[in-house]
Formats: structure tokens, C-alpha cells, sequence
């Protein structure tokens, strides 16, 4: 019976041990797929004024800050809500307005579902709608009807005639992007004149956004960034355009792995009843070792050791086979997304392991183990001794 408890502690930590490799690194992979996907629509840096909603780059700091080495490409963007109406549908959508250089280190031309990425040619501007903004509207590519932008004129207000209040402009639609249902639901890419006219803003912009060059730092190159344009500026990287999103997936993580260890701790109970049954079984063998010479601390370190082999063999066969499902998962996408359809980025669930977190379990896992089989070796063998010298 003694065997058996053990046996199935052992069974219980390799299980729960499984558990945290797989569910850490399912978080790890499905936000690694996340920042790959925003990285393709946010820049590296993101530079906005504080209080307002533009202002103006010309001036010397701006002038230098095209100049620093560590920039590679410097984007203006003039951002702001419109009406998008297209046939007889309607829908409120955010209008990105952007320069040439953020098609040099955008990914966005990636992610395009239907169409393609262009923004102007010789006569006509362009605008790429997000999934979710073509799907309200319904847009057509192929059918080529222009869609109407509608944006409340500043400083008019005609009762008379609401219709004159209104910067009225046409656009027609290239491509339709797909990164995140935020993203998809929101943002329409167009050229930066297009936005600029029609959210009458000549000489400003929304904000400014940079990518860095190889192997330059981003903490310095913000820093430096800072310095220059002074305290009325925010700058912030890609974590910090998405830290709520990134703080709750982060969050959740944590969450699930205190909840397996929790699961485990219940497990380790197992081997707290294995100990307590091995050391009253060994009473007479005890005895025997205490008749040879042997003391207090070399008794107890005997089932100590027992019971973290139990513990260290559980971590070291939960932890290969952790890993090697999630290796067979990331090689051959064994578990798919609602049945492997298109309709997903990913066929697959993603997978990432980090060699972090697998030192976190093992080590969480053998901290346990250590206390389920401190806590009943030390108070029953004190027992037991207490007996002994009464």
C-alpha cells in the first residue's frame, strides 16, 4: 500500500507538473503570436503630444531628431474619427492618415486579406480597411465604388443646412487588412495629404512614429528622444501602445500557473501520506539504525530523501513530457483551432517554451516536494524519539 500512495504521488506531481509546461507555454505562444501581429501595424516608438491632439514638427528639435543616427525611418501621421459611408451602410472608423516612409518599415502589407496595399497612384487616393470595418460596410474591391468620408468642419455650425457643417471627401478602397479584432474594427489606412485635407490640419500631425535601426537601443534612443523634445511629449514602444492588453495577458499567465501549483500542493498530500505510513511502518527498523550508532538527523534525512525522490521524479517526468508534447504540438500542430479552419491566423494552438519558465516549474515542483516531506518526517520522527525516551 506504502508503494502504491508513492507511486501515485508520483503520477500526481508528473501530471501537474505536464500541466504548468503546456499551459505556460500555451501563454507564451499565443502572446508571441500577439506581439507579432501588432508589431506589424505599431512602430518601435510612438511619439504624441501630451495635452491636444497634434502639433507641429517643424522646428529644430524635430530637424535633429530626423538627424539621429539610431533612427532608420521617421513617419508623420495625422489620426482622428470619421463617418465612412459606403452604398446605404454607414460606420464610424478611425482614419489613419500616413506618410511614404511607414511603408518602408510597416508589416501591414503583410496582413493584407483581399486586394492589395496601395494608397495612391496618378489619380485617385487610396484607403485599406481593416476585416471588420469592410465586413460593417461590406465593402467590394473588385467592385471599385469610392467610399465617402465624412469629418465635422471646425469652427462652422450651420443649423440651416447640416450638410455644409461636413468635410466631405471621396476615397476608394485597395485592400483589407487582418491583424486583431481592436485593430480590424477601427483603423482605415489612407495617405497623409488625403488626412490632412480633410481633417483640415495643413502644417501638424497626430503624432510621429520611428523605426530604429539594428542592434540600437530602444531604452537609450527614447531616452535621447525625451531629452530633446522635452516634457511635453509621451513616447512610448510597443508595449507601452498595448500595456493594458499586454498587463492582463501577462496576468492570466500568472494566474493559471498559481492555480496549477495549487493543484500540485493538493498532489503533494500524497506524500505526506506515503511518509507518515513508511515512517510508523519502519519503527523497528529505526530502531535497529538508533542501536548501530546511527542519530536523530541521519534517521530523518533517510525519508527526507525518499521523499524528494518522489518529488524530483515527478518534476524530471513531467517536465520531458511537458516539453515533448509541446515540441510535437509546435512540429505538427496536433491540437487544432476550431477544427484547422481558414478563418484563423493559426491552424494550430501556438506553443512557445521558455527556458525560464521551465526553470520556474522545476523549481516550484521541488520546493513542494521539499515541504510535503519535511513538514511529516520531522514532526513524526520527533514523535517517535520522544517515545523512545520515554
Amino acid at each position: 500500500m506504502i508503494n502504491l500512495i508513492s507511486a501515485i504521488s508520483v503520477v500526481g506531481l508528473t501530471i501537474g507538473t505536464l500541466g504548468l509546461i503546456v499551459g505556460l507555454s500555451g501563454f507564451n505562444g499565443f502572446d508571441s503570436l500577439i506581439k507579432s501581429l501588432f508589431s506589424s501595424f505599431d512602430p518601435e516608438l510612438r511619439i504624441t503630444v501630451k495635452e491636444g491632439k497634434s502639433f507641429s514638427t517643424t522646428g529644430p528639435a524635430f530637424d535633429e531628431l530626423r538627424r539621429m543616427p539610431d533612427v532608420a525611418y521617421y513617419a508623420e501621421i495625422v489620426e482622428d474619427n470619421a463617418l465612412l459611408r459606403y452604398g446605404d451602410r454607414q460606420v464610424f472608423a478611425t482614419i489613419k492618415g500616413v506618410s511614404e516612409e511607414y511603408l518602408k518599415f510597416s508589416g501591414i502589407d503583410s496582413m493584407i486579406t483581399e486586394g492589395e496595399f496601395r494608397l495612391k497612384d496618378a489619380s485617385n487616393n487610396y484607403a485599406v480597411l481593416g476585416e471588420g470595418i469592410a465586413y460593417n460596410l461590406a465593402v467590394g474591391i473588385k467592385q471599385m465604388d469610392p467610399i465617402s468620408v465624412y469629418v465635422p468642419k471646425k469652427g462652422r455650425e450651420s443649423a440651416l443646412l447640416p450638410t455644409g457643417n461636413f468635410n466631405q471627401k471621396l476615397i476608394y478602397p485597395s485592400g483589407i487588412f487582418s491583424i486583431q479584432q481592436e485593430l480590424d474594427t477601427k483603423y482605415v489606412i489612407v495617405p497623409l495629404a488625403f488626412a490632412r485635407e480633410i481633417f483640415e490640419m495643413p502644417d501638424k500631425v497626430s503624432a510621429v512614429e520611428l523605426k530604429l535601426k539594428e542592434g540600437a537601443s530602444e531604452k537609450k534612443t527614447k531616452a535621447a528622444i525625451s531629452s530633446l523634445l522635452g516634457n511635453g511629449f509621451e513616447i512610448k514602444n510597443r508595449y507601452q501602445q498595448h500595456d493594458y492588453l499586454y498587463k492582463t495577458m501577462l496576468g492570466e499567465k500568472y494566474a493559471t500557473y498559481l492555480i496549477l501549483i495549487l493543484i500540485l500542493v493538493i498532489a503533494s498530500f500524497n506524500i505526506v501520506g506515503s511518509l507518515t505510513m513508511l515512517i510508523l511502518d519502519k519503527k523497528e527498523d529505526i530502531a535497529i539504525l538508533r542501536s548501530m550508532g546511527a542519530d536523530k538527523r541521519t534517521i530523518r534525512n533517510i525519508f527526507l530523501f525518499e521523499g524528494w525522490l518522489i518529488s524530483f521524479l515527478g518534476a524530471i517526468i513531467g517536465t520531458l513530457a511537458g516539453l515533448a508534447l509541446c515540441q510535437a504540438q509546435i512540429s505538427y500542430g496536433l491540437v487544432k483551432l476550431s477544427g484547422g479552419t481558414s478563418s484563423f491566423i493559426v491552424d494550430a494552438y501556438p506553443m512557445k517554451i521558455v527556458t525560464t519558465d521551465i526553470l520556474l516549474v522545476v523549481i516550484s515542483v521541488s520546493l513542494i516536494g521539499f515541504l510535503a516531506a519535511w513538514y511529516p518526517v520531522r514532526f513524526i520522527s520527533d514523535k517517535l524519539f520522544s517515545d523512545e525516551n520515554h
